[in-house]
């Protein structure tokens, strides 16, 4: 089937990187002569046929800019699958498009492969999770900037934690993964990281920080994700859902903050970083992993290779089932986080 004209989404939470793959995927199909029609936020611009043309010139200099210029929203056509699937592929008929690339993490690239396996739809996907916990791939564009937005929060708190000999706990994205917190915990020399993956011994750490103010460090700093878990499980923001039936997590940096204070009689202070993580620029690493992955979706598209997802294996972009992407999150790897507890 020759490949006359194709679809582009981007869905979930914006990451640093996803204009670099839009423009990845735009540029290098052009120069096959086959144009790229990007759908508004996500899934409900597929429902909603809303839509923008995307040439070359429409992407030169966004390789840069975070976010993504033709939107993203938490939108589920499963949820009511009955009402929704036809008019998904309704709409991908009445724009005449020959393929999509749909640009996602785990809820995204599931809605795709549904699409793939059920109703025959030609889809591509991208790998988008600045969480890092989606499989198949061994990083996702997005966790560098996150790492680095986190690691240089910890940096700048250092200097009022010493000033106020506090304890400073900085609470990051992670919900099922503590890979920004492992990372950001080693690289800023954090005294403590909490991650999901492993229960922490309160008690330990508290004493930790303790010994370590006796021995003369004036301050101490903690990085804890978001969905590591205290005595009562996880600590939720609300228990309203999403259209995948993700509960909004939050408020644990907060927590434990006051059981650090309670337990070793320092005054303890928290920060959460939220949506600073995913905002703005992104690093040189994740552009130019993005692009990379943007053109590897290009060329699956012109080769007809659907149901597959680029990914990074060690140096090299891959192309794995959607199916091996989707399901259960990617958790941190635990021999690392061993590294991690070197210095705790």
């Amino acid at each position: 089937m020759a490949v006359k004209k194709v679809g582009v989404l981007t869905g979930g939470g914006d990451a640093p990187g996803l204009n670099a793959v839009i423009r990845a995927v735009v540029v290098r199909l052009a120069k096959e002569g086959i144009s790229t029609t990007g759908y508004l936020e996500g899934w409900k611009g597929v429902l909603e046929q809303k839509t923008q043309e995307l040439r070359p010139d429409d992407v030169a200099g966004i390789v840069g800019e975070g976010g993504t210029i033709i939107g993203s929203s938490r939108t589920n056509p499963f949820k009511n699958a009955e009402r929704d699937v036809p008019r998904i592929l309704d709409s991908l008929k009445a724009l005449k498009l020959d393929a999509l690339v749909a640009i996602g993490g785990d809820d995204t690239l599931g809605v795709a492969d549904k699409l793939y396996k059920a109703h025959k739809v030609n889809v591509v996907g991208v790998p988008k999770t600045i969480d890092n916990d989606l499989n198949a791939t061994d990083f996702c564009f997005g966790f560098d900037t996150a790492v680095q937005r986190a690691t240089e929060a910890v940096d700048s708190l250092v200097t009022t934690a010493r000033s106020h000999r506090r304890v400073m706990v900085v609470e990051v994205m992670g919900r099922h993964a503590g890979w920004i917190a492992a990372y950001a915990g080693m690289a800023s020399g954090a005294d403590w990281t909490l991650v999901p993956e492993k229960e922490t011994d309160i008690d330990a750490m508290c004493e930790a920080l303790k010994r370590s103010r006796a021995k003369g460090k004036l301050y101490g700093m903690v990085v804890v994700s978001e969905g590591a878990k205290l005595a009562g499980g996880e600590v939720l923001q609300t228990k309203e859902k999403d259209a995948f039936g993700h509960v909004r997590l939050g408020g644990i940096g907060e927590e434990l903050a006051k059981i650090i204070e309670k337990k070793t009689g320092l005054e303890t202070r928290h920060v959460v970083l939220g949506h600073l993580q995913r905002g703005g620029s992104p690093t040189a690493w994740d552009r130019v992993l993005a692009t990379r992955y943007g053109l590897a979706a290009a060329e699956l598209v012109l080769k007809g290779d659907w149901g597959k997802m680029v990914a990074l294996k060690g140096s090299q972009i891959v192309a794995v089932p959607l199916s091996a992407a989707v399901g259960a999150p990617r958790t941190l790897d635990m021999e690392f986080f061993k590294l991690v507890e070197t210095f705790f």
